[in-house]
């Protein structure tokens, strides 16, 4: 369902006028928070290079990284559906938990008790200062829906997440759902 006003646990989908930012075309963000103050989200679908292991040698695993937004890319971030496990988690909504105590999740990695479904890692997030955001929902640049994945958002498929979304909203956007992601190689 598509809503005006954004909300904790929202999803925004970038509109497909956003052209050249190479940012935020063809994004989806869960918004992680959302107050007067400004708001913060993790771009779901635009994986990284990397693998957890890449970046943070002593987790020997394979979990892929994404690229969280343009703000604080050196720093890690993760979103999961599992906070019986991982203490200090701050809940989202609907079963989606950011953050806790990245020792724990270290250890429950090597001991293969979470895996890709359960946690999703970020370089960097998203995030607007007051008003920003809805100054951006005012141009058009995003369109805001609620979260029908709740916590199964971690395992969304990142490929075809966004084209998805252009087919589900029907109309004027689902004729974007097969256009090349740089117009220039149309």
């Amino acid at each position: 369902m598509v809503t005006t006003t954004p909300k904790k646990g929202n999803l925004l989908i970038a509109e497909p006028t956003i052209i050249g930012d190479s940012s935020f075309n063809r994004s989806i963000i869960l918004l992680a928070d959302h107050s007067a103050e400004g708001s913060i989200g993790f771009i779901l679908n635009k994986p990284l290079n990397y693998t957890i292991n890449d970046l943070v040698p002593e987790v020997e695993a394979a979990f892929k990284v994404y690229n969280g937004g343009p703000v604080e890319q050196d720093n890690l971030y993760f979103i999961h559906k599992i906070p019986s496990l991982i203490p200090n988690s701050i809940e989202i909504s609907l079963g989606i938990y950011w953050g806790g105590d990245f020792n724990r999740v270290a250890e429950l990695i090597a001991k293969e008790i979470i895996n890709e479904k359960d946690i999703k890692f970020f370089l960097g997030y998203s995030g607007w200062d007051a008003n920003q955001l809805e100054n951006e929902l005012r141009t058009n640049s995003w369109v805001v829906t609620e979260n029908v994945y709740k916590n199964n958002i971690i395992e969304k498929d990142y490929e075809t997440f966004w084209k998805e979304k252009m087919l589900e909203f029907g109309d004027s956007y689902s004729i974007w759902s097969n256009a090349p992601e740089n117009p220039n190689y149309n």
